[in-house]
């Protein structure tokens, strides 16, 4: 399991710099993933949904904060401190719906990011496979023991 969550945490910090370089992508440059109507990492990164309010300056991208978390993430896979990864991975994957529902809805966005969706599979897979674990050691620990 361990492995397989680091594995997920790198696929998660690759994604997420490939946001981040979509949001520092000069106007005019085409994006890689500029697919069609639907689909416009550009679009999307370049958003004001894709920053974090920061008061007068202006703001944190999404992309920085999904790196941190993967890292902090595959930090805690090493470590096999699941729980506090499920503690973690739960509120990140609300985030990542909340984010999707502005690239579903045709009045905010209506336009997909190819490194938005890997990354919202990528928690979500990560998220189930921490249940998983969880509820299998809970299992394990409760098993009678054969003598």
């Amino acid at each position: 399991m361990k492995y397989a969550l680091i594995v997920l945490a790198l696929i998660g910090i690759t994604v997420s710099s490939l946001a981040l370089r979509e949001h520092y992508r000069p106007y005019g440059e085409e994006a890689p993933c500029d697919i069609n109507s639907h689909w416009d990492c550009g679009t999307v990164n370049r958003s004001p949904y894709a920053v974090i309010p920061q008061g007068a300056q202006r703001g944190i991208p999404v992309a920085v904060i999904g790196i941190a978390g993967y890292l902090l993430l595959g930090v805690l896979a090493f470590r096999r401190r699941y729980g506090l990864m499920l503690l973690l991975a739960v509120p990140a994957l609300a985030f990542s719906l909340y984010l999707a529902s502005f690239e579903a809805s045709p009045n905010k966005l209506g336009v997909w990011c190819i490194y938005c969706a890997i990354s919202l599979g990528t928690i979500s897979l990560m998220t189930l496979l921490l249940i998983i674990a969880l509820v299998a050691r809970s299992v394990g620990k409760r098993a009678p023991q054969a003598t």
